[in-house]
């Protein structure tokens, strides 16, 4: 009997998820005598994560410690979706705080993720079908679904670059939080609906285009150690800096404004808990995993007033009819792009065989040279600048991917 009391109070979930069987398994959980009653047995396992939890524990450079008005603690770890080393501060952090309630950057549209191994992540993100387009338009709406695919499209592309699936920090709090007594699990995101609706309303037709087309063909390759350097802290200032230089809208709902509700559902988390014989407040311990892009604005954000109502909102659905003239304009949009890239490849033929000709006229004293000098010059400007612009689009997908967007 309180071997059951004490799995129900581990599978205690955050309102957010429904799903009811994600709560951690008996066998987790350490065994008792079975003379035991429930009160001598939930006050035994108190006793044991009193002994087990550290008082100044050493934790990873990646957790942040914050106090909550009430004297309890939240242990803040950020993370990189595609990170071993990750899993691996998660993990640490879990076992030295022992903590009362984990809080994860996930929702309930999400939750999926936690009962998948890595084997089914790795082929579901690598399977982008005809059903998975349909089911996220019906979900999401036809931008916002489109967009999600594309999103997908870049994960799996990481994905198999790296050989591992995004949300490795995830799996391991949940297995981690099983087998710690009495610690409950926490969904803290907010729903991916809405923050891809709000993200797609937000941006307008030029932005959607250029994000787009930068999802589209993003095709270099990744490496472990580029997701590590996203965890340096002036490299992720950097990176965020150029997401908000280039797409502040898509900043402020996928990042400024998760991070608020973030925030919230952190703040909720940490509060005093009853502890047994007779039911005393006392602080308690959270361990908070989210996206090291996330830790930042929870900072900033951990002793303001919030308001969620106001990212909550989704504004209603267009008409048909709007939303096909904003597709055919894409569309329109796209095939100018197309034409410009085609273009460009002739002209710069043309250049090519314009300089060949004024080398041809230079050994007879021909007085084209130092045009076509110029011509080349220019060239390689703009050749250097699209470089540039090319490392900047990296970045801020990349930013977006390890640090910001689980999948």
């Amino acid at each position: 009997m309180a071997r059951a009391a004490l799995s129900a109070s581990n599978m205690d979930q955050d309102n957010n998820s429904e799903d009811e069987s994600i709560g951690p398994s008996e066998e987790d959980l350490p065994c008792l005598p079975p003379e035991l009653s429930d009160g001598e047995a939930v006050e035994l396992l108190w006793q044991l994560r009193a002994q087990r939890r550290q008082s100044s524990p050493e934790l990873p450079e990646t957790v942040t410690r914050l106090t909550a008005p009430d004297g309890s603690l939240l242990y803040l770890v950020g993370t990189a979706h595609f990170s071993d080393s990750s899993k691996k501060d998660v993990a640490m952090t879990i076992r030295a705080v022992q903590p009362d309630v984990v809080v994860v950057e996930l929702c309930q549209y999400r939750v999926s993720m936690l009962k998948m191994d890595e084997n089914t992540l790795l082929k579901e993100a690598k399977d982008i079908n005809l059903d998975k387009v349909q089911q996220a338009i019906k979900q999401n709406g036809l931008m916002s679904g489109l967009m999600q695919i594309l999103l997908l499209k870049v994960s799996a592309h990481i994905t198999e670059q790296l050989g591992m699936a995004p949300g490795g920090e995830f799996r391991e709090a949940f297995k981690e939080a099983g087998q710690v007594p009495f610690c409950k699990f926490h969904l803290g995101d907010r729903p991916i609906p809405v923050t891809f609706k709000r993200a797609i309303a937000a941006l307008s037709l030029w932005q959607k285009a250029r994000l787009a087309w930068g999802l589209c063909f993003l095709s270099d390759p990744i490496s472990k150690e580029d997701v590590e350097k996203c965890k340096q802290k002036d490299l992720l200032e950097q990176t965020m800096s150029e997401m908000i230089g280039e797409f502040p809208a898509l900043h402020q709902t996928i990042v400024a404004e998760r991070d608020i509700y973030l925030t919230h559902t952190l703040r909720q988390a940490t509060r005093c808990v009853e502890a047994p014989p007779k039911a005393q407040k006392v602080p308690a311990v959270v361990v908070g995993v989210v996206g090291m892009g996330h830790v930042p604005g929870i900072e900033k954000n951990w002793e303001k007033q919030l308001n969620i109502s106001e990212i909550m909102s989704v504004a209603p659905p267009s008409r048909f009819g709007w939303v096909l003239r904003t597709v055919m304009k894409g569309v329109m949009m796209g095939m100018l792009g197309y034409a410009c890239y085609r273009a460009g490849g002739s002209i710069a033929r043309i250049w090519k065989l314009a300089h060949f000709k004024s080398n041809t006229l230079e050994e007879t004293g021909g007085v084209f040279h130092c045009t076509c000098s110029r011509w080349k010059g220019q060239e390689s400007k703009t050749s250097s600048h699209l470089e540039l612009e090319q490392i900047k689009w990296r970045n801020i997908i990349k930013g977006f991917f390890f640090l910001n967007l689980p999948f």
